[in-house]
């Protein structure tokens, strides 16, 4: 049945004929998308990674190919030659931009016939996800996910030439490096030849690309390939892409207005939808108190109101309780949604913000002669009034209070204002906002292992007027440090680092490594420093996430030829996997986990 491809070179991809090139003879090459017999005369419509094109079998032009047609299933893999011809008058699709013309087939190949797939080659499946990983190279084959494919080939290829434009060189880092856990668990590769030792993958190239700054190499970049070990979360592979970048002699406007031309560049090139340029800024204190987050979404408003000076003075005690015991009352104004907001909806939101500490959710209705709600009654018209400008509320509108300790407000209040735009359908479709979130801590402290550790990684640099307070009072430190953020994801973080050796070592002590340890993580690092370290810094995106944004895709597996699950596994290949205890032992590895019985 099958027949080989020979001497046959194929002209045109499926999606590329037009009205023009009626008239021509043309092989085409793909896979059989759907066979229709309409009165005798068979139409299969012809696909592969550019578009569909129509061929006809017409029983008038050739009995014995009009019968082989006939068997055609979908997914069978074709070449066909034939001529280009306009289709009939009425019977043209607009909305394909090959839809102007078809191929009358003169010869036909089969190449390859299919098993029957698992789930229809079409932009909208039903199948569970898993199956579609499992049979990833059908699901690729779906125009959308080819199209997402192509759309990622395109963006990288536009990073790449915009800095090799500007001056930057590829450089390759390892993959097979040193552990220096200061993040998320390393993957650990064991070492056949130094029994007992371990390789790291690179959780980010971090410390390879300031040495190359301490190289001269000046401006770097890679599109490198990341691996962290992190507890299983939704929309997180365990190994991901990020476009890397480092420039010495740098500042951080310098590394501003990089960024923005080339994402400038991407919304005008690629996606033909121009970008406002400069972007916005925002300091991190001054998000958190905006939006009780450091990523976040602006497409929408239901900013946070501080109302901790009101909340003293008022006469509803469990907002001046917690006003007079140091904690912060902060209110946000939802607008025209009193009447929206059903006593369920607000039970069921006074729960949600309970998952993130809250202890409560206080909440009024303003209405022409005051407020309406549980808690009115114990604010005076005065006090009401003062809120209400404090908020900018108006009749109609809603204002939503949380009272406690500023982290668990805005935990509390920045999770709510996105439940209620997502409930509300508040958020603009097709609207992108992009802005800088700068002046990060340098530390912050984990409650849970008691302990400063760094609010990005430990080679940030502090802000030079704040340097004084790292031994003193290090959690009043600022980094420079930056991120940029894309409706409310952050899409890249950077720094200017440390580059003097003596810094780098107070750096580590005010996160409690000792000298010693500093010596045997980063011992190398602090050696280059003392060869003359240029200043510099740099920034890294994540282009998964990124890519996924402006795909409009729901998840960054939509924008990744062969992703992992969220349990860190590969229904394709059956990754990760058993080992014969041959190859343990020559890793000189044990292990305490047997293989499953197959029975």
């Amino acid at each position: 049945m099958t027949e080989m491809w020979g001497e046959w070179v194929r002209t045109h991809g499926c999606g590329a004929l037009r009205a023009g090139d009626a008239g021509s003879e043309v092989l085409l090459a793909g896979w059989v998308h759907s066979r229709r017999d309409h009165g005798g005369v068979i139409f299969v419509d012809l696909r592969d990674r550019d578009g569909l094109t129509q061929v006809v079998f017409n029983p008038e032009t050739s009995a014995e190919l009009h019968e082989r047609a006939s068997a055609l299933r979908p997914e069978w893999v074709l070449g066909v030659r034939g001529r280009v011809r306009p289709r009939p008058e009425g019977t043209a699709n607009p909305k394909l931009p090959t839809g102007a013309v078809e191929v009358l087939a003169t010869e036909l190949r089969v190449l390859n016939p299919s098993a029957t797939p698992p789930f229809p080659i079409e932009d909208h499946v039903t199948a569970d996800e898993s199956i579609r990983l499992r049979h990833r190279y059908l699901d690729l084959r779906r125009p959308s996910m080819a199209r997402n494919l192509a759309f990622r080939s395109r963006v990288v290829s536009f990073m790449r030439a915009f800095l090799t434009e500007r001056g930057f060189l590829e450089v390759e880092t390892p993959f097979l490096t040193k552990s220096t856990p200061e993040g998320a668990r390393d993957y650990l590769v064991p070492s056949r030849v130094n029994p007992g030792q371990f390789y790291a993958l690179p959780q980010s190239p971090q410390l390879f690309k300031q040495l190359l700054m301490v190289a001269g190499v000046d401006r770097y970049y890679q599109v490198a390939r990341c691996f962290r070990d992190e507890d299983l979360r939704a929309d997180r592979q365990p190994e991901f892409t990020q476009l890397d970048m480092e420039l010495s002699f740098v500042r951080r406007e310098d590394i501003f207005e990089l960024i923005e031309a080339m994402i400038g560049g991407i919304f005008g090139q690629v996606l033909g939808r121009p970008l406002a340029l400069p972007l916005p800024r925002l300091t991190y204190a001054e998000s958190l108190l905006r939006y009780g987050v450091d990523n976040p979404d602006t497409r929408f408003g239901l900013e946070i109101r501080e109302c901790t000076d009101l909340a003293r003075g008022c006469g509803f005690q469990v907002f001046s309780k917690v006003a007079a015991e140091g904690g912060v009352v902060r209110g946000i104004r939802a607008p025209g949604l009193a009447e929206a907001l059903s006593r369920k909806h607000l039970d069921e939101l006074t729960e949600y913000v309970k998952l993130f500490g809250a202890k409560g959710l206080a909440w009024v209705k303003v209405e022409a002669g005051g407020w309406a709600g549980a808690v009115a009654k114990f604010f005076s018209p005065g006090d009401q009034t003062a809120f209400n400008e404090r908020c900018e509320a108006a009749p109609g509108d809603a204002i939503l209070f949380l009272a406690d300790r500023e982290k668990t407000v805005c935990e509390g209040l920045g999770r709510l204002r996105l439940e209620l735009a997502r409930r509300f359908e508040l958020v603009p479709r097709g609207l992108m906002n992009l802005l800088w979130i700068t002046d990060f801590p340098l530390l912050e402290y984990n409650e849970e292992e008691k302990r400063l550790e760094a609010k990005h990684h430990p080679f940030t640099a502090p802000m030079d007027e704040d340097l004084p307070l790292l031994e003193t009072d290090p959690l009043q430190v600022r980094a420079k440090a930056y991120d940029i953020v894309l409706n409310g994801q952050e899409i890249g973080g950077g720094s200017l680092r440390i580059y003097q050796p003596e810094l780098q070592r107070r750096m580590f002590r005010a996160l409690n490594i000792p000298d010693e340890e500093a010596e045997a993580k980063f011992g190398f690092l602090l050696e280059a420093f003392q060869f003359g370290a240029p200043p510099h810094g740099g920034i890294a995106l994540g282009l998964d996430r990124l890519l996924a944004i402006l795909a409009g895709a729901d998840s960054i597996r939509e924008v990744i030829a062969f992703p992992k699950t969220q349990k860190a596994t590969c229904p394709l290949t059956g990754a990760p996997s058993h080992v014969e205890f041959k190859q343990l032992r020559e890793l000189h590895l044990k292990t305490d986990v047997l293989p499953r019985d197959p029975a």
